[in-house]
């Protein structure tokens, strides 16, 4: 669809975006907040695992704090867990899933205090609410401009990025597996898409609730199955991404580095896509909880990352490594479609399209939400329902787009947005601390009441 010099130019930025300071800059954050947390992905993970139980509303807010809870994880829990970790391990060498695992360990406390701050300088009048990066850049950290360029940039990115990964990853997959033609696939998505998003958050939540549970649940089961069914070749499999991720050659040989700076490059940069840590879309969807209790929100984002990439990240890559399916020449969803199809003969791959299809689906109204909520900010509430419209149409195009330039233009939008992001949670990480060390009954209400959004 694009003219080559375009692709090659969006691949150059892409690289330049992810080059070695960004991927420091990322894990260096994760290590400081981990630290100046107290580990507390570690230390409160119990607390995390019953922060996920449904609880009732407790304060203002727009969703319930289990609504809240899902939609975050199924726009985390989107086609980068399948398409996203598949084009990792292709592009970057089975080391690549080391690195996913390094960051999501560091990413949790990324999350947390997204999620913190997303609460506690969020905005509320009346009925409508506003949260995000931008807010807590403003009103925490004093940086109108900052914010403002947070808010113009993360609109954006989830205006072109989303509505082309997701609907492109269940295109792929359903054409490799039952032959419909990706501009059928993109009509389709495109309707159902538009039938959520018309509706608003709250339409967005409800069915966040119900769908993020089934497709975590089926796309477990499909691909422990899978794992299982090639158990014996697991303890080569684990030997090979440990020795890829510290590969001092490429896989063809070459420069002393480029192999471990490959396999680093892709798994952090596909690991950032798959849990969202650091892009701020945390605080817009832990922002809309009814709840007084920033710390239950930020524990619930720290099991969100431990589930995207420690659970079903892995799953992914260990069934395409198992099966051998990496080295078959296919990419994204299809190179998944095949290695289940190797355990359980055409039914896999039914079974993989599905769970794009719920991945991709569920990830697109959460997004439609997140760049709705950046671009009011920064241009008013005129531009919500051309946004919405803008948006379910840009699916059908998405669908039909090639795969390397759609995820290499996902990883460039994403990759600028985690600067200004970074800066605000750096800055504001003495905040979230103190939050996270007050007792329960000392934690402060939160939110604030704003003039009407313009």
């Amino acid at each position: 669809m694009l003219p080559e010099p375009i692709r090659n130019a969006i691949d150059v930025a892409s690289n330049a975006v992810w080059g070695p300071w960004t991927m420091a800059l990322l894990l260096g954050t994760g290590v400081f907040l981990t630290i100046r947390l107290r580990f507390v992905q570690v230390a409160r993970f119990r607390e995390g695992l019953r922060a996920m139980v449904p609880a009732q509303a407790s304060g203002a807010g727009t969703l319930s704090p289990f609504q809240a809870f899902m939609t975050a994880l199924g726009a985390s829990i989107g086609t980068g867990n399948i398409a996203g970790v598949a084009t990792a391990i292709v592009s970057g060498g089975p080391g690549a899933l080391f690195w996913i695992w390094v960051y999501g360990f560091f990413a949790t406390s990324i999350k947390f205090c997204e999620a913190v701050l997303g609460i506690q300088y969020r905005k509320v009048h009346g009925d409508r609410l506003s949260a995000g990066p931008m807010h807590y850049l403003k009103d925490g950290l004093g940086s109108p401009k900052l914010a403002w360029l947070y808010a113009v940039i993360a609109g954006v990115a989830a205006l072109t990025t989303t509505p082309f990964t997701q609907p492109n990853s269940i295109a792929v997959v359903w054409q490799s597996q039952f032959n419909i033609p990706p501009l059928y696939s993109g009509l389709g998505l495109a309707v159902l898409t538009w039938l959520v998003v018309i509706g608003g958050v709250k339409s967005i939540g409800r069915a966040a609730e119900k769908l993020a549970p089934l497709k975590v649940g089926l796309y477990l089961a499909g691909g422990l199955i899978v794992i299982l069914t090639h158990a014996a070749q697991l303890p080569s499999v684990f030997a090979l991404i440990l020795r890829e991720a510290f590969s001092m050659e490429a896989a063809g040989g070459g420069a002393l580095g480029v192999g471990m700076m490959t396999a680093m490059r892709y798994g952090i940069a596909r690991g950032i896509y798959a849990n969202e840590a650091g892009y701020g879309t945390a605080a817009v969807a832990y922002g809309t909880a009814q709840t007084d209790a920033p710390v239950k929100q930020g524990l619930q984002a720290v099991m969100e990352v431990f589930i995207v990439s420690c659970v079903t990240s892995t799953i992914s890559a260990l069934v395409i490594l198992a099966s051998g399916a990496w080295t078959s020449g296919l990419t994204s969803t299809a190179v998944v479609a095949q290695a289940f199809n190797t355990a359980i003969p055409t039914v896999g791959g039914w079974v993989v399209a599905f769970c794009a299809f719920l991945f991709g689906y569920t990830t697109l109204i959460g997004w439609a939400y997140y760049g709705e909520q950046f671009l009011e900010y920064a241009f008013g509430l005129r531009i919500t329902k051309p946004y919405r419209w803008i948006y379910c149409g840009l699916v059908v195009f998405g669908a039909m787009g090639k795969v390397e330039t759609i995820w290499a233009w996902g990883d460039l939008m994403n990759g600028l947005q985690v600067f200004p992001n970074l800066v605000g949670l750096i800055g504001l990480s003495g905040v979230a601390a103190s939050v996270l060390r007050r007792p329960k009954a000392q934690e402060p209400q939160v939110g604030t009441t704003a003039p009407p959004l313009a």
